[in-house]
C-alpha cells in the first residue's frame, strides 16, 4: 500500500484594505497657537544666560557670580536647585573642546 500525501491548497484570502486612520484632534495645530508661542519670550538656558552674563562684563566671573548676575538681570533662576553654581560649572567644563 501506497500512502499518498494530499495538500490542501487554501484560496487566497482577500486582502484587507487598509484605511489611513482619523487623525486625533491634537495633531492639528490650533490656528491662533503660533502668534501666541511669538508673543511669548524665549527662555534661555543656564548656559546661554551665562554666555550673555560674561559677554556683557568686563571682569572675568566666577560660576557663583555668574548665577547672580544672571538671577539680577533676569535672564535665568536656578528652578529650585539647592547649588546651580556647581550644576554650572559642569556643564562649562563638559562642553567639547574646539579646535
Amino acid at each position: 500500500m501506497s500512502a499518498k500525501k494530499t495538500t490542501k491548497t487554501k484560496a487566497p484570502a482577500a486582502k484587507a484594505q487598509k484605511t489611513p486612520a482619523p487623525q486625533s484632534p491634537k495633531a492639528e495645530k490650533a490656528p491662533g497657537k503660533a502668534a501666541k508661542a511669538s508673543a511669548k519670550p524665549e527662555r534661555l538656558s543656564a548656559l546661554d544666560a551665562a554666555a550673555k552674563v560674561l559677554g556683557e562684563s568686563s571682569e572675568p566671573l566666577n560660576c557663583k557670580e555668574m548665577i547672580d548676575a544672571m538671577a539680577v538681570k533676569g535672564y535665568w533662576r536656578s528652578p529650585g536647585g539647592a547649588t546651580p553654581w556647581a550644576t554650572l560649572y559642569t556643564a562649562v567644563t563638559m562642553l567639547p573642546k574646539t579646535a
